[in-house]
């Protein structure tokens, strides 16, 4: 072993018998690793070839105030997202504040009253159960007068074709598609399937838009939903897309009226696209995008270098170590309030900022049960930085995501192990 390593890590508090035992998985994981980074190999080359195509030059850098009209930068970042994205048009924003934003956007926008939403994935995100009004709140799609019906998935994991065949109606509008699994205990949505699931709506009704949460996803495989039959995909620039450098931000990509509807919505009738002042931060936004690919490589080497290592000492993990993987969040159910906790102070003890600082359970907007939170991050609530969180209810699961490094990404693996380790959380006499 490389002693100088071993010492470092030491000196961050994790112990020998620690490292050892993460070394020893990570000597499993090389062809793993190597599949990774080939896909983010050919998403570098989309990026970079999407960027030369639409002339990105160091005048799209320039802050614009106000109202921003015939703003460069900003122009040519949603052409470069677009033709990243296989999208007709797109809506890259900082006034866009969240990824619950963007996905309150997209649906607002592209729904009327009278119309009807469709899950046929089950329950969306906790924070989107206020935006649905399935948990009454002021400005719900249900008080515009949007229905809203759901079709859950099947015990295997597998699409309710019949449930959904029945479901589809003439008021559904729109169909909202959650790649990722938030705090469901299901596996994440590939590509391929969503397209399945798409065709089979389509079939039914073909002037159906079919909108994909893409949150996590963004370069995980060399193809994105919109490829696969999606009218519009949505998501965060704090997650995988803005490489960690965008400080703020949300995008929209797809169909050109739904790309429309949403720029109206943001902003106003009759002005739409054409306002939106950048800031001074667009150099971030096409930075972020342009690392992207290799920052989300790291996330997912820590994704599976976490799944194994948790696998190994018997805890339940979605997706085990060793089933493909189609976002970059990884799910480990403790069925044990106290490991969960500890989870997340490895997490944020390993974090670059704040890691003095230990993570409570609290009251958070938008959840119905108390959640604990681990993010030391340069970008608050930056979920493609090193992270985790789970709500305080059984299975106990934590959900780690991020990393800008898989350096840093093991490092907080390493950490939470220590954590348990040192209160008797894993099986004894295994490290």
């Amino acid at each position: 072993m490389n002693q100088l390593l071993i010492q470092q890590y030491r000196q961050l508090g994790i112990s020998e018998e620690v490292y050892a035992f993460g070394a020893a998985v990570e000597e499993t994981l090389s062809e793993r690793f190597a599949a990774i980074d080939a896909v983010a190999e050919y998403n570098q080359l989309k990026v970079l070839q999407a960027m030369q195509e639409h002339r990105v030059s160091a005048e799209c850098f320039s802050a614009t105030s106000g109202y921003g009209y015939n703003d460069l930068g900003r122009e040519t970042l949603e052409k470069v997202y677009a033709a990243c994205f296989k999208g007709e048009d797109a809506l890259v924003r900082p006034q866009i504040t969240c990824g619950t934003h963007a996905l309150a956007l997209a649906l607002m926008s592209n729904l009327r009253p009278g119309d009807e939403l469709l899950s046929p994935v089950g329950k969306p995100y906790d924070t989107l159960e206020e935006v649905i009004g399935i948990r009454p709140s002021k400005g719900s799609l249900a008080e515009y007068g949007v229905t809203y019906r759901q079709v859950d998935l099947l015990p295997d994991g597998e699409f309710d074709y019949e449930g959904i065949r029945n479901a589809v109606t003439p008021k559904t509008k729109l169909v909202t598609i959650q790649r990722s699994k938030g705090y469901a205990p299901r596996r994440t949505l590939s590509v391929a399937r969503i397209g399945e699931l798409i065709a089979f709506i389509k079939g039914i009704r073909p002037d159906v838009i079919c909108m994909v949460d893409n949150c996590y996803g963004e370069f995980v495989e060399e193809r994105e939903p919109l490829e696969a039959g999606a009218d519009m995909i949505v998501g965060s620039l704090i997650k995988n897309p803005g490489g960690g450098l965008a400080p703020v931000g949300g995008y929209i990509v797809g169909k050109k009226e739904c790309v429309e509807n949403a720029a109206y919505r943001l902003t106003s009738p009759g002005l739409g696209k054409e306002v939106g002042a950048s800031l001074g931060i667009l150099q971030s936004f096409y930075q972020g995008l342009f690392l992207a690919p290799v920052v989300t490589a790291g996330a997912l080497k820590g994704a599976v270098f976490a799944a194994n290592i948790y696998e190994k000492l018997g805890f339940d993990v979605i997706p085990d170590g060793s089933e493909s993987r189609h976002d970059i969040i990884q799910a480990i159910s403790f069925h044990n309030p106290d490991a969960l906790i500890a989870f997340c102070e490895g997490i944020q003890a390993a974090a670059p900022v704040d890691s003095y600082v230990t993570p409570e359970p609290w009251a958070m907007p938008g959840y119905d049960s108390d959640v604990i939170m681990a993010a030391g991050a340069f970008v608050q609530g930056s979920s493609i930085e090193l992270s985790a969180d789970g709500p305080l209810k059984p299975p106990y699961a934590v959900y780690f995501q991020g990393g800008l490094t898989w350096y840093h990404a093991k490092t907080g693996i390493l950490k939470t192990l220590q954590k348990l380790k040192e209160r008797n959380l894993v099986p004894p006499g295994v490290i």
